[in-house]
């Protein structure tokens, strides 16, 4: 009697594990196949994306870079149209908090703001900065073609050189941005009293400016 019933406990522990294998979405296992989407230039300007933990904080980062016109809040790296702060929020979107920024390529390289990037964070945390952890929140430097990619690739191995670290930073093929809600754009400068703005991004943006005052505005 215990044969039969042991062969029926590996026949579904078998397709349980298959079924799981089947279920892990193909942007989280391989992107060799994914053609990055290029932005084009407008009016001279270029556009990057980042995502680096709350978008709050990486916005008014990068908006203290000279050479760079804007920063937008948003969402991408996902697999799921039209996400929101609160979809996003509950991991299953596959999207991250990221930034769109617009910088004049004649002032700013993008490989400079791959340098204010790791610069502004702590880049050996997995899975968010701290305090906002989970997917949303985790870290990606996307890159548009392949010179891009080899930059965020050499400077990602630099780094973990230097820190002799694993360095936490996906490096995937961009597809498409999100626009955050009206609420989020300019969120730090708006609400400078917000005990977030206060505790957490305000100190972040001076921890940045102190180990980068050359790029500064």
């Amino acid at each position: 009697m215990m044969r039969p019933i042991l062969l029926l406990v590996l026949l579904l522990m078998f397709n349980c594990k298959n079924n799981a294998q089947d279920n892990t979405p193909k942007e989280a296992t391989d992107h060799a196949e994914i053609t990055p989407v290029e932005v084009p230039l407008k009016n001279g300007m270029a556009r990057a994306y980042f995502a680096s933990g709350c978008f709050w904080c990486v916005e008014a980062i990068y908006e203290s870079v000279r050479g760079v016109d804007e920063a937008i809040s948003g969402y991408s790296g996902g697999h799921t149209k039209n996400p929101t702060y609160e979809s996003s929020n509950t991991g299953k979107t596959g999207h991250a908090e990221s930034v769109e920024v617009i910088y004049d390529p004649q002032v700013v390289s993008f490989a400079t703001l791959v340098d204010v990037y790791f610069a502004s964070q702590d880049p050996t945390q997995f899975n968010g900065q701290y305090p906002d952890f989970g997917s949303q929140y985790r870290s990606i430097i996307f890159y548009q073609n392949e010179q891009q990619k080899a930059v965020i690739l050499q400077k990602k191995a630099a780094l973990a050189k230097k820190l002799n670290a694993e360095i936490a930073a996906e490096v995937l093929p961009f597809q498409k941005f999100w626009r955050a809600e009206d609420y989020h754009q300019n969120y730090e400068r708006l609400h400078p009293n917000n005990s977030y703005i206060r505790n957490v991004s305000i100190p972040r943006l001076k921890r940045f400016k102190n180990k980068m005052p050359e790029v500064l505005k």
